[in-house]
C-alpha cells in the first residue's frame, strides 16, 4: 500500500512539474502578441483565484466530513507566504522579456543552492560536504546551461537580475509553504496563498501600467527603470480569453494542487528530485514552440543541474539505517 502511494505521489509531482514547465513558453508567446507583464500576471492570478474559488466551493459542499479551517495566525502566514508566490511569477515573467526561456528557467533553478544557504542560516550549521559539492555542480551546470563560455553569447543583465530574484523568491515560497498550516485541505490552502500573491500582482499592475497613464510622477519613475514605453497603455482585457485561461490553469491551479497531493506521499527529498523535471520540460517546450536554439553544451549543463538535485536529496547513511529500523 505504501509503495502504491509513493508511485501515486511521483506521478502527481511529475505531472505538476511538467505542466509548470510549459508556462514560460506561453508567457513568451503572449509577449510576442503584444501583451505586457502586468496583463499576463493579472489574468493568470485573477482567473486562477476564480478557478480555485469554484473548486473550493465544490469541495466544501460535497465533502462528507468537515474540512479544516485556518486560524487567524495561519491565514496571515499563508497570505504572507503567498506574496513570495506572486513575486516569483512576476520576477520570472519579467526575466523572460530579456532572455531566452531556456536561460530563465536555469536561473530559476538556482533556488537549489539558495535553499542550502538559507537552511544553513536557519539551523545555524555549515552545510555538509555533499550539499557543498551539489552547489558547485549547480554553478558549473549553470555556466554551461546559459552558454556563458560561448564567445558570441550576450545575456541581458536585466534578465539575469530578475531571474535570480525569481529564484530567491521561489526559495522563500518553498520554505514557507511546506511549514505553514500543513493540515489544511489543498484547495483551501492554495486559495489563501494565491490571495497574497494577487495583492503583489495588482500593486504591480497599478505602478507599471495603470498608474503611469494617469500620474506623471509615476510615469517618470517607471521610465527610469525601463525603456519600454509600450507598457504604458490601457489594460488589454483580451488577455483573459486569449492566454489567461491557459496561464491560470498551468500556473496557479493545476501545479499547486498536484504538488500538494504528491509531496506528502513522496516526501520533500524525492519530491524535489521529481519536480526538477520542470527544467528539461521548459527547455524542450521553448525549443519546439519558440524555436530557441539549445546546443549540446547547454543540455550537458542542464543534466549537471539535475544530477546535483538528485545528489542533494539522496538519503544519507544515517537516514537509510533509520528507515530500515522502522
Amino acid at each position: 500500500m505504501m509503495k502504491k502511494n509513493i508511485v501515486k505521489g511521483i506521478l502527481f509531482v511529475a505531472l505538476g512539474a511538467s505542466v509548470y514547465g510549459m508556462l514560460a513558453t506561453f508567457v513568451k508567446m503572449s509577449y510576442k502578441d503584444g501583451y505586457t507583464t502586468a496583463e499576463v500576471t493579472t489574468s493568470q492570478f485573477v482567473l486562477g483565484l476564480v478557478g480555485l474559488l469554484i473548486l473550493n466551493f465544490i469541495q466544501t459542499i460535497t465533502s462528507k466530513k468537515k474540512l479544516s479551517s485556518p486560524t487567524a495566525k495561519e491565514t496571515r502566514g499563508l497570505v504572507l507566504a503567498g506574496t513570495s508566490l506572486g513575486c516569483t511569477s512576476l520576477f520570472y515573467y519579467i526575466s523572460v522579456q530579456y532572455i531566452a526561456v531556456s536561460v530563465a528557467i536555469v536561473l530559476l533553478m538556482q533556488s537549489v543552492w539558495f535553499s542550502v544557504v538559507v537552511e544553513s542560516f536557519l539551523v545555524k550549521k555549515f552545510p555538509n560536504a555533499r550539499k557543498i559539492l551539489a552547489t558547485i555542480i549547480v554553478l558549473c551546470g549553470t555556466v554551461l546551461a546559459t552558454n556563458l563560455i560561448h564567445l558570441e553569447v550576450t545575456l541581458d543583465w536585466r534578465g539575469i537580475f530578475w531571474g535570480l530574484l525569481a529564484a530567491a523568491s521561489f526559495t522563500a515560497t518553498m520554505f514557507t509553504s511546506n511549514t505553514i498550516a500543513t493540515h489544511l485541505p489543498v484547495l483551501r490552502k492554495s486559495i489563501i496563498m494565491l490571495s497574497g500573491g494577487s495583492v503583489i500582482i495588482l500593486v504591480f499592475l497599478f505602478f507599471a501600467q495603470i498608474g503611469p497613464m494617469h500620474f506623471d510622477a509615476l510615469k517618470s519613475f517607471y521610465l527610469n527603470f525601463t525603456d519600454n514605453t509600450a507598457h504604458i497603455k490601457p489594460f488589454n482585457t483580451s488577455i483573459f480569453w486569449s492566454y489567461g485561461f491557459v496561464l491560470a490553469l498551468f500556473g496557479t491551479i493545476i501545479p499547486p494542487i498536484l504538488f500538494n497531493l504528491g509531496f506528502p506521499k513522496t516526501g520533500l527529498g524525492l519530491g524535489s528530485i521529481i519536480s526538477s523535471l520542470e527544467l528539461p520540460v521548459s527547455v524542450t517546450m521553448a525549443f519546439f514552440l519558440l524555436n530557441e536554439k539549445v546546443i549540446l553544451i547547454q543540455w550537458i549543463g542542464i543534466l549537471l543541474i539535475l544530477m546535483a538535485i538528485i545528489l542533494m536529496n539522496l538519503p544519507s547513511k544515517k537516514n537509510k539505517s533509520e528507515i530500515q529500523i522502522t
